[in-house]
């Protein structure tokens, strides 16, 4: 198989897909209620052994499943995504007691996960993130949770994240923001800084349960039909136990959690994008203007061409940057990002475009474009907004240049 085709059998499992989404998995999401955890539709995700195939598939087999998802059931592909990028860290660098405490529960869909990174101040510049991990043992202001009553000078920053070495641990302080599944999710992946000033080279990343004490949650009214909320952290406490991957190495575990989403998140955009073009081929084909049908003027059929092509070359780029994930290619950061911004943004056009063609009833509620152009904003800005993904690339291009 290569990037530019698929094989009979996987083109017959998206087929399946698409139909389970819409047979099984949309029911389920319209009794759903917005901003929270539609833990029905989770659990049914589980018992279709779509979870489990977060963790034993490739990274093209993830854009096949949310490509097919979104096209049907966008609330069943949003479910399946955050499962997948909150448990990931804890599949890929988590230890064998860890993946086994969490990963069942989020296979069988009776646990639910969040990635925690963004903050209030730290949003696209992910490196920048604040939240605190400070040992356990430091001495601080009396009173303070975790920490000795006579104030004593800092130790030197790079000695941070050798004193809490598990038998003290870290206590977390801070913030984190825009958090998908929060605060329904049962666990959470948190990256915090266990080293001051040491920009990406000093955050750890934690696998926190969500009833460790002191951290609480809140809920964000977005422009989302999943949660969306803030976790506020006092002094929460953690151990090497909690560690996911090495101290001090947790952006790492970030960036290749990303770097394995962004194709998919471009996937989600590319059943978006279908799905609106779908919808404007019947409609215009059927929809009575001018002595014809609206497909028999130049100007609409030049549209939906255009739609088509800019789908088409999106769904491409998604397959090869998925692909090349999947051989270990070296330019997989540039391919990821460009995948996820082409995506986003051609679907950004094609609902929009969409909308244009059908008229006020697709800005009726509960109509499919207007239920997609809700949801066609956000993948433009999250895991990394367009600006940031262009950014990526040109930093990949000009990196190459100077290794030539």
């Amino acid at each position: 198989m290569t990037a530019f085709s698929l094989e009979p059998a996987r083109l017959a499992w998206c087929a399946e897909l698409r139909a389970l989404a819409a047979d099984r998995l949309r029911p389920l999401a319209e009794k759903g209620e917005p901003g929270r955890v539609d833990r029905a539709l989770v659990a049914e995700l589980g018992a279709l052994g779509l979870l489990s195939r977060l963790f034993a598939s490739g990274a093209l087999d993830l854009c096949l499943m949310r490509e097919s998802l979104a096209h049907a059931c966008t609330e069943a592909e949003t479910a399946l995504a955050l499962q997948g990028l909150g448990a990931h860290p804890v599949h890929a660098h988590g230890t064998a007691a860890q993946r086994a405490r969490w990963l069942p529960g989020v296979s069988e869909g009776s646990v639910v996960a969040a990635f925690a990174l963004s903050e209030p101040g730290a949003g696209s510049d992910a490196a920048a993130l604040s939240l605190t991990a400070e040992p356990a043992g430091r001495p601080g202001p009396a009173g303070t949770p975790g920490r000795d009553a006579a104030p004593v000078a800092d130790p030197a920053p790079e000695s941070l994240a050798a004193r809490g070495d598990g038998r003290s641990g870290w206590r977390l302080t801070g913030e984190k923001r825009w958090i998908s599944n929060a605060p329904d999710a049962d666990f959470y992946t948190v990256f915090a800084r266990t080293t001051p000033g040491a920009g990406a080279r000093g955050v750890t990343a934690f696998l926190v349960p969500a009833d460790r004490p002191g951290l609480t949650g809140s809920r964000l009214d977005m422009l989302s039909p999943h949660p969306v909320g803030a976790l506020a952290f006092d002094a929460v406490p953690v151990t090497a136990d909690d560690v996911l991957g090495e101290v001090d190495r947790g952006f790492r575990v970030a960036m290749e959690t990303l770097n394995l989403f962004r194709p998919s998140v471009g996937a989600f955009a590319v059943g978006m994008a279908q799905a609106a073009l779908d919808a404007t081929l019947a409609h215009t084909a059927r929809r009575d203007a001018f002595g014809g049908k609206l497909k028999d003027l130049q100007s609409v059929a030049h549209q939906v061409a255009e739609m088509a092509l800019r789908t088409e070359s999106a769904r491409l780029m998604v397959y090869a940057a998925a692909t090349a994930y999947d051989e270990g290619a070296a330019d997989v950061p540039r391919r990821s990002a460009m995948a996820k911004l082409l995506a986003t943004e051609t679907a950004q056009y094609v609902v929009d475009r969409a909308v244009q063609l059908h008229g006020a009833r697709a800005l009726q509620r509960g109509h499919l474009l207007e239920h997609l152009y809700r949801e066609v904003r956000a993948p433009r800005v999250y895991e990394g907004a367009s600006e940031v993904q262009r950014g990526i690339i040109a930093k990949e291009l000009y990196g190459n240049l100077e290794d030539r």
